[in-house]
């Protein structure tokens, strides 16, 4: 099959032949018809994350028919359409494991990173973490969902009942968190690279009341906010704009360094966390949602060789919604 590798961070991906394998117990084999390309495919890419498999393919956020069922993979069957999300594997016996915190377990394997991923023809999944997907979406539109969507999704949720909430960078998942929260009655304001125009009318379209650059104070209070952008000095920017008692969420896999700030913007009991990967829940809970806003994705599709290409868009901001690879 033809897969985009990384073999070493820093380094273009290479268009090469691979063989296939069979599924093992418990995975089945998928022929991947769409691969959204994500932001943490990037930091995959550029280094940023530590112990990265080499060579590997990456891409977690696939679309595909099962083509052929593992020993025990009783949950799918061939010819059904399945996604396949970032968490790849987990060891089910942990503490964090067994109280419903899957996302943390200190030993969970993630496609695109520790598992080859969906910049291929073909992924092998461990189908206990495959979902079916809603069928009033294409392929190539319900990829972005398996990332951008879940964990927009549990970010949302970590932002509680907020009535006013900003969200910081307008990318794949800012757009489709937008949507559900505007659906759900919440004032959103959206901030953007300075002067970025077009995604400030791209937030207006999907629901947002005021969109503006990054370092404006936004029209009133913020309840919470939701930093998508991988820029620390946001953090402090967000606790500023946020009301006493109000969440700054931090949903990346990697940011650059918070910068010192005054104890003041922090006290009258507001709160700064992060949220880290997704569990099956986040999944069952988001895709059972999504048609009922109904979630709109605006993807940008790309051929499985101009991978590179994606990227580039994807990390230059030159995407209004999500950019996807279809093999």
């Amino acid at each position: 099959m033809r897969a985009m590798l990384l073999d070493h961070p820093r380094e273009p991906l290479r268009l090469a032949r691979i063989d296939t394998r069979r599924p093992g117990p418990g995975e089945v084999r998928i022929a991947v018809s769409a691969c959204g390309v994500c932001r943490t495919d990037l930091h995959i890419v550029d280094g940023d994350l530590p112990e990265i498999r080499s060579p590997v393919i990456p891409g977690h956020e696939i679309v595909g028919l099962v083509q052929e069922v593992g020993a025990g993979a009783l949950a799918f069957s061939p010819g059904q359409r399945v996604g396949v999300p970032w968490l790849g594997w987990t060891c089910g016996t942990c503490g964090y494991c067994t109280t419903g915190r899957e996302n943390l377990c200190d030993d969970a394997r993630f496609t695109g990173y520790h598992r080859d991923g969906g910049y291929a023809e073909e992924v092998i999944a461990d189908a206990r973490y495959c979902f079916a997907l809603p069928e009033r979406y294409t392929d190539a539109e319900a990829a972005p969902m398996l990332c951008a969507g879940l964990i927009g999704y549990r970010s949302l949720v970590k932002a509680g009942d907020a009535r006013v909430l900003g969200i910081y960078g307008f990318g794949a998942a800012a757009h489709i968190v937008a949507q559900v929260a505007a659906w759900q009655g919440r004032t959103v304001f959206a901030f953007t690279r300075p002067g970025d125009a077009s995604a400030q009318a791209f937030a207006r379209s999907l629901g947002a009341a005021w969109a503006g650059d990054s370092g404006t104070a936004p029209p009133e209070p913020l309840d919470a906010a939701i930093l998508f952008a991988p820029v620390g000095s946001l953090v402090p920017a967000a606790l500023r704009a946020t009301r006493k008692g109000g969440t700054v969420v931090c949903a990346g896999i990697h940011m650059s360094d918070i910068p010192a700030f005054p104890y003041e913007i922090l006290w009258g009991e507001r709160t700064v966390l992060s949220v880290a990967n997704l569990t099956r829940r986040d999944g069952e809970e988001f895709l059972a949602l999504a048609p009922k806003v109904p979630v709109r994705t605006e993807v940008e599709t790309f051929p499985l060789e101009q991978a590179n290409e994606a990227l580039a868009r994807v990390r230059e901001g030159r995407i209004n919604g999500a950019a996807v690879l279809v093999p």
